[in-house]
């Protein structure tokens, strides 16, 4: 979940400081207890460290003398192994301070590998896992009984090259012996020019640059610098100089030619741009995340076509059962397309928890699709549930927002989201466009397997292509959302109720509210609230009420019931409607108005209001809406 961001350069300057830091702002939404550099000049190693958000690192680094640096590594970090105290803090430090290590991961057995340290005399100075790798690491570069890689670091200077070998064979040696899951890069002041650098279930990718060559747990570590980044693999390993990127598997032979690929959004969209929060601006910007999604989708004959799913036709016709996998946001947004997906295509659709998925003994089968959905592609429980339903024999569909991450490699298909990149904690866009993404692959399968005509579903592409106008139409009335949240800054506890499709939004507005304004919240089916929930009703409670519309009166006329029974209750309601329909005025204190669509693709619009909502009472209360206390965008640890 720690953000780490790593660069070469060919000559000394002050050029990694300058990218690292940038790239551990981007990346500071995977952590913010505390956050640190290395830097490694000519022939001694720099290590700064500061507790608390990225700002206070560098306001260290604006009153210290930082010498020109050729490499340098940098981390932030979301505490797992002991308290945020400088001490904790990464980089961690060899005792003879030569080495510098990052690592985003959790060893599990570090605890047995401390004692087997200590007892050979090393003195730990944090509480940290990732002290006892650096401590493993140094001793390994010095141990003669630990080969070196016998393979050629490119790029490194005649002098360095053997440090750089003794390097990789150490990452590889201690890489064997440790369980768990990591993402390491490491530095050396015998040589640096070469950062080296280690994977397993943990994100890695290297950016191509000119002249210098970047790390980072994320492309917007150095997406304002390069577009270009190479897949470091499961169990790879690489030695990155300015000039050079060197591959190599778990057999230590090199990769010739690893896997390439562009980076498909702007720098800037990695920026507020005028915006006061990442949340708020992320918020407004999903019409074009649905409409980038919705994209270039059909073929000259009016089809659906989805080049990115490469699993043959035959297959898909077969299966018979699916299984959504997701945490958070993404299994609500699961659960909005489980609607939709059993209603096009007539067979069941399960949506699991990924963290609770392997450890049930699901029932998956070769006929079974399983479909990951992950903003990252990076989530840990995620990739573990993939990994066991392929054991299983399923064929696997990642829906993510990242190409090249584990997920979307891991899997036999990839449907991307084309969002661009969400900063946010709470997750906005990402919901909006998982769920169109969902949609479309919803459709797709219909038409693969002749459960609608063409035309049907050129009809239901047409709806869904007015959707990002919709969602602007609610942005722009957004004012009367913001009104209610700043007369509500002192509520303690709200409640969010929904039916059908509007009982995931319910649960996805009250995870908002719970993420980012610390108030309690819970989300439930509108049928439940007399079989248990109605008994928290009294005087005051804020009830918030996803209505659907009257076109489905079945649906329609009971919520509106449960709406009279807890006002008669003394709540406070707050309902999210159609504009023209007035049925629940009288038993509302205040109505959002969402643009009338059809039932399965009201979700896109619904959920609206409840961000700006959660937002807005998050700012009134004057908390940190991006950077929520004890959370972190990824989740890469289970």
């Amino acid at each position: 979940m720690c953000g780490i961001v790593g660069h070469v350069a060919s000559t000394p300057s002050q050029r990694s400081r300058e990218v690292v830091l940038a790239g551990l702002a981007r990346l500071e939404y995977r952590g913010y207890d505390s956050a640190g550099v290395a830097l490694v000049d000519a022939d001694s190693l720099h290590v700064h460290k500061a507790v608390g958000k990225l700002a206070n690192l560098v306001d260290l680094l604006d009153t210290a003398e930082v010498a020109p640096a050729l490499s340098g590594i940098g981390h932030t970090r979301w505490a797992t192994h002991g308290r945020p105290t400088t001490a904790n803090a990464h980089p961690h430090t060899s005792m003879d301070g030569r080495f510098a290590l990052v690592h985003n991961g959790i060893i599990e057995n570090a605890d047995a590998l401390r004692e087997k340290l200590r007892g050979e005399g090393v003195v730990l100075a944090s509480e940290t896992d990732t002290e006892v790798l650096v401590h493993m690491l140094a001793r390994a570069v010095d141990d003669p009984q630990v080969p070196a890689w016998e393979g050629d670091v490119a790029g490194i200077a005649p002098q360095h090259h053997d440090t750089a070998r003794a390097m990789v064979g150490a990452m590889r040696h201690v890489a064997g012996r440790i369980d768990g899951t990591f993402t390491l890069l490491l530095v050396c002041a015998d040589a640096p020019d070469v950062v080296v650098a280690a994977r397993r279930s943990s994100p890695l990718v290297v950016g191509l640059g000119q002249g210098e060559n970047f790390l980072g747990s994320d492309v917007l570590a150095f997406v304002e610098h390069t577009s270009t980044a190479v897949e470091i693999g499961q169990d790879q390993f690489v030695a990155v100089t300015a000039t050079a990127v060197t591959v190599v598997d778990a057999d230590g032979s090199v990769i010739a030619s690893p896997k390439t690929y562009e980076v498909d959004f702007a720098s800037d969209r990695a920026t507020k741009d005028g915006w006061p929060t990442f949340m708020e601006k992320e918020i407004h910007e999903q019409p074009r995340g649905v409409a980038d999604t919705l994209a270039d989708r059909l073929d000259s004959l009016g089809h659906l076509t989805l080049d990115e799913v490469r699993i043959p036709e035959h297959v898909l016709r077969t299966i018979d059962k699916m299984v959504i996998v997701g945490c958070g946001t993404a299994s609500y947004a699961g659960q909005v397309a489980r609607y939709a997906i059993e209603h096009w295509c007539r067979i069941p659709v399960e949506v699991e928890l990924a963290h609770e998925f392997r450890y049930r003994d699901p029932v998956v089968t070769e006929k079974t699709l399983v479909v990951a959905i992950s903003q990252s592609g990076e989530t840990m429980d995620t990739i573990m549930a993939i990994r066991h339903a392929r054991e299983q024999g399923a064929k696997v569909v990642a829906v993510v927002n990242t190409p090249g991450s584990t997920i979307s490699r891991e899997s036999d298909a990839v449907l991307l989201t084309h969002a661009g990149p969400e900063i946010a904690v709470a997750s906005t866009k990402a919901f909006t466009s998982q769920v169109t993404a969902c949609f479309i692959l919803g459709l797709y399968l219909a038409q693969v397997r002749g459960n609608k005509y063409v035309d049907e579903i050129q009809d239901y592409l047409e709806k869904l292509g007015k959707l990002p106008d919709q969602i602007q139409h609610v942005l722009d009335g957004g004012e009367t959302v913001r009104q209610a949240a700043r007369v509500m800054k002192d509520a303690t506890s709200v409640i969010y109720l929904g039916r059908h499709v509007g009982f995931p939004v319910a649960m996805e507005g009250a995870l908002k509210l719970k993420e980012i304004c610390y108030i309690h919240a819970e989300g439930f089916a509108a049928g439940e609230l007399k079989h248990g929930p109605i008994a928290l009703i009294d005087e005051g409670q804020p009830v918030i009420i996803i209505v659907p519309t009257p076109r489905r009166p079945e649906l329609h006329n009971k919520v509106v019931s449960n709406i009279q029974e807890v006002r008669a209750r003394g709540a406070r309601t707050i309902v999210v409607a159609e504009e023209g329909d007035s049925s629940a005025d009288e038993f509302a204190e205040i109505v959002f108005r969402v643009p009338p669509t059809p039932t399965l693709y009201a979700p896109l619009l619904t959920v609206v209001p409840l961000q700006i909502f959660a937002c807005e009472l998050a700012t009134v209360k004057g908390l940190d809406v991006d950077q929520p206390r004890n959370l972190a965008k990824s989740v890469t640890v289970e």
